[in-house]
Order: structure tokens, then C-alpha cells, then sequence
């Protein structure tokens, strides 16, 4: 164990090459996107004006979801994805999406009220990307269970984040953001030490954790005490407020594609004896004495 990192150690662990940048960008973009449509939603009946929050939510989950549509090499098959709802969790999340639009649309042009069955949406669709992860079972960092409540709870503090930028462009009442924002960014920190907490104990790939623990003084402590410490200022100076938004925003984000793209190492395989060229085996020496 070093600094809290276990592993077995594992033979030909290596990091995938599927998922880019544009991988990480829907999830980017979908959780920070269904996470403003959730708040926007909650918003809605203390008498905000919640529309201009609603289309960036839908403008976001649309963004990510057009950078997955660019990582395919033959982009017009993307379809093909609607065919396995029953067993596949990123085809719930393309179902999940025309319906997530359509509801959205339809309560920005006919009534508010249609907020609520939107941001159900919303909320399966972040939900769904969180089983995305955790569906692919060769990655030990993706497969953790607590990994899918690190993608929920960044979602929804990345879109607590966005709140807190978006809410003075519009001349709203912003205190009640801050606290939100405040209780969100304390159950990222949780979430995600739980996480790192959980892959040590479970002796994920080495490389792996060595990719998180890099990571870790930014994410953990730039990433929560000081957007924490700009809010409580914001009470005397409140334009302070949307730097600690965007320091939010640009963290989570900034987890979210090291996660994906550079500690997604494979599970790889361990040997408790190497076989050594002209020598024999352990278990035939073994057979050998026995004999």
C-alpha cells in the first residue's frame, strides 16, 4: 500500500482507446445539463423564470450527446443503439433523450407545468449514464458501484454550479442557489473520496488510482473548499458568487474526462508464479516432491 493505494498489481492492465474526449463530453454535458433541468424544475414553483434555464439544460444534454454521435466512425448507424433497450443502458439513455426534448419543448412553448415529467427525464437520463459506466465490466474504475453515485452527485453539482452562473443574467434571487450549491459541492467531496476509498479497497489497477490521486488535491480541495469559501464571501460580495459557479463547472468536468479517458485502465490479469524458460513450474515441482 502506498498514500492509500492498493492493487494486485495486474499483467497488461492498459488504458482504453474507445472513449476520447467526446465520450467524456456527453457525460459533461448530460449531467450538467440534467442537473440544471432538475433545478430549474424545483425552481419553478417559487416563482423564478425558469425557461431560459430549461433550453441551456436541453442546449448541454444536446451538445453531449452530439459529441458521442461524432465518436462514431459511421455516425448514420448510430441508430443501431435503439435496438437493445432490454439489456443496454446507453440504449435506455438515446430512448431517454427524443422523450427528454420533446417534453422540454413542450413545456417551454405550451405550459410550465410540463417541468415535472421533464425533469423525471432528466433524472433518468443522468441516471442512465451513470449505469453506462458502470455496465463495462473490464474496467475496474468504471464498474465500482460507487461510481455511479459520483457521476449522480457531479451531475447534479454541476448543474447547481450552472444555476449560480445563469441566475444574476437574469436579475433572479440568488442566496437560495448558493446554499443548494453549498450541500451539493459537500456531498461531491463525499462522493468522491467514498469513491477513491472503494477502488483501494477493491485493489483496482495501480495506474489507475495514480491517475485519481493526481487529480486529488485539485478536484478535492480547489474543487470544493474554494468555491466554498467564494460563497461565504459572496454574502458580502455577491458577484463572487459565479466565479465559485464556474470553478464548480470547470472541476467537475475536468473529473469527469480523467475519469474516461485516462484511469479507465482494463482489468488486465495476475499470475501468482511466472514461468521462468528452462525452469519448471511450481506446481511441477510440487507434483514432482508428491511423487
Amino acid at each position: 500500500m502506498m498514500n492509500g493505494i492498493t492493487s494486485t498489481n495486474p499483467i497488461s492492465s492498459r488504458v482504453q482507446r474507445n472513449w476520447d474526449w467526446r465520450a467524456a463530453g456527453n457525460f459533461v454535458g448530460g449531467g450538467s445539463g440534467s442537473g440544471l433541468i432538475l433545478w430549474a424544475a424545483l425552481l419553478s414553483p417559487l416563482g423564478y423564470d425558469v425557461i431560459p434555464l430549461l433550453v441551456t439544460g436541453l442546449a448541454l444534454v444536446a451538445g453531449g450527446l452530439f459529441c458521442v454521435w461524432l465518436e462514431i466512425g459511421r455516425p448514420w448507424r448510430a441508430l443501431n443503439v435503439l435496438k437493445h433497450v432490454s439489456s443496454s443502458w446507453m440504449s435506455r439513455e438515446a430512448w431517454v433523450a427524443p422523450l427528454l426534448f420533446l417534453s422540454g419543448l413542450a413545456a417551454w412553448l405550451f405550459t410550465p407545468l410540463l417541468l415535472w415529467p421533464t425533469a423525471l427525464l432528466a433524472g433518468a437520463f443522468l441516471y442512465s449514464q451513470s449505469r453506462i459506466l458502470r455496465a463495462d465490466k473490464g474496467i475496474p474504475a468504471w464498474r465500482h458501484p460507487r461510481a455511479g453515485l459520483l457521476v449522480v452527485v457531479t451531475g447534479l453539482t454541476e448543474g447547481a454550479g450552472l444555476l449560480v452562473l445563469l441566475l444574476p443574467l437574469f436579475d433572479q434571487p440568488q442566496p437560495l442557489a448558493w446554499g443548494a450549491l453549498l450541500i451539493l459541492l459537500a456531498l461531491r467531496a463525499f462522493a468522491w473520496r467514498h469513491y477513491r476509498d472503494g477502488l483501494a479497497e477493491a485493489k483496482a489497477p495501480l495506474a489507475s488510482q495514480k491517475r485519481l490521486a493526481a487529480i486529488d488535491t485539485g478536484f478535492f480541495w480547489g474543487g470544493h473548499l474554494l468555491p466554498g469559501l467564494l460563497l461565504g464571501l459572496a454574502l458580502v460580495v455577491p458577484v463572487v458568487a459565479t466565479v465559485a459557479g464556474a470553478i464548480v463547472l470547470l472541476t467537475g468536468a475536468w473529473m469527469k474526462y480523467i475519469l474516461i479517458t485516462r484511469a479507465a485502465f482494463t482489468q488486465g490479469f495476475t499470475m501468482q508464479h511466472l514461468p521462468v524458460r528452462g525452469q519448471p513450474s511450481a506446481n511441477a515441482a510440487v507434483r514432482k516432491r508428491v511423487a
